[in-house]
């Protein structure tokens, strides 16, 4: 391994585990509560999209969080801003768990939300603070290889403590969860900024994204990594009217067959974990953008010849999950390595504009398949994927070529 810090700046590594643990707890948060959004409607007297917005608000928070949280932790280091999120990340559980009404509740969640997503934002710095570019991708490979377990083992767990405990369990397991955490990484962690910006508060903040934004490579890695984002979102936005209404699929059947696409995700990180380092990332990405063309290209032809089946969908979704696995981690290590001084920024940038576009196309198909272009039919999702796919496929060749042009900041 080839560490990035100095040898007069010797850094004691935290352990793999604990950046998973604590880039899992806002995945983990946002899924959990899930199977009980129905019950809300009832226990708060409201309405599904009041309790809707306990999802929307969160994804906001996070996307927003993640824009202040990086600079901040480039100019005062990871350890003090990632303990303070995880401690914002503990009241918000609270606030969720002793909520008397749905406008308490949202306020618990954005809290939960902001505070937890530092944990993602600061897992990736801290990565790139200890590695250099190619050994950064192999680490964030492994780190969102298990953060990727997460989201697909939370609805399983709070929809069991809901039935059996009632809905605010999930709240008080994620207390629990979040004091485990912050003592491990207070315990764990130590600072691993040793070239901290000068200047704070809102000019060091405009000052590091006008860097950043100054910088042709960053971009091109960020659009990579935003538009890999949008070909999995545009399939959430979209995959659970079509499992209803063209595949007849019960709810528990679409959670067994989603597994298959969180499984594809896993062994495509596994693959970058392993492979990233000694293949370079330029190359993974190439590699991975070609695998969502195919992928892609197998949704689109089995339903184009009358073969509606579960597996129609999901058995090239495994392979979108490969293919996204392969791409992220190295654009995201791509990203955080054009200023290596500006990594926190970087990080929290990318990570926010990845969130948002990710946000917008998971909308964007949710609002054609429902019914106001080709209802009923797979086509919407296929033409947002695709399109989403391009981009990847054209932003993914530019990194390529600034990075043999030599471009940077």
């Amino acid at each position: 391994m080839t560490n990035s810090l100095s040898s007069a700046l010797p850094t004691r590594r935290p352990t793999i585990a604990l950046l998973v643990a604590v880039s899992a707890v806002s995945p983990l948060a946002l899924n959990i509560y899930l199977p009980s959004m129905p019950v809300l409607v009832d226990v708060f007297d409201t309405t599904a999209a009041m309790v809707q917005l306990s999802l929307s608000l969160f994804l906001a928070s996070i996307a927003l969080a993640q824009i202040g949280i990086g600079p901040l932790s480039d100019r005062y280091g990871r350890r003090p801003v990632l303990l303070w999120g995880l401690v914002v990340f503990i009241l918000g559980s609270v606030v969720c768990a002793l909520a008397d009404s749905i406008e308490v509740l949202l306020v618990g969640r954005v809290l939960q939300a902001a505070g937890g997503c530092a944990g993602i934002v600061l897992g990736r710095a801290i990565v790139r603070d200890l590695f250099d570019r190619s050994r950064a991708a192999s680490m964030i490979g492994y780190v969102t290889m298990g953060l990727a377990v997460a989201p697909m083992i939370g609805p399983a767990i709070g929809g069991t403590l809901d039935q059996t405990f009632g809905w605010r369990t999930s709240s008080y397991l994620m207390v629990v969860l979040g004091v485990l955490v912050l003592v491990w990484a207070a315990a764990e962690l130590h600072e691993t900024n040793h070239t901290r910006t000068r200047g704070g508060g809102l000019r060091g903040l405009i000052a590091s994204y006008a860097t950043l934004s100054r910088s042709s490579l960053f971009w091109a890695y960020t659009i990579t990594s935003a538009a890999t984002s949008c070909v999995f979102f545009s399939f959430l936005g979209g995959a659970p009217f079509i499992a209803a209404n063209m595949l007849d699929m019960t709810p528990a059947t679409y959670g067994l067959y989603f597994m298959m696409v969180a499984a594809g995700y896993i062994l495509g990180n596994g693959i970058s974990g392993r492979f990233s380092a000694r293949v370079g990332i330029g190359r993974m990405i190439i590699g991975g953008t070609a695998v969502l063309v195919v992928a892609v290209s197998a949704i689109a032809l089995p339903f184009a010849l009358g073969l509606v089946h579960p597996l129609s969908l999901f058995a090239p979704m495994f392979v979108v999950g490969i293919g996204n696995g392969m791409t992220l981690p190295n654009a995201i290590a791509g990203a955080v390595s054009v200023r290596p001084d500006l990594a926190g920024a970087a990080s929290g940038l990318s990570g926010s504009l990845q969130m948002g576009a990710g946000g917008l196309a998971s909308a964007l198909v949710g609002w054609l398949v429902s019914g106001v272009l080709w209802p009923g039919t797979i086509w919407p999702l296929v033409l947002v994927m695709a399109v989403a796919c391009a981009v990847t496929v054209v932003a993914g060749t530019m990194t390529r070529r600034l990075e043999h042009a030599g471009d940077g900041i």
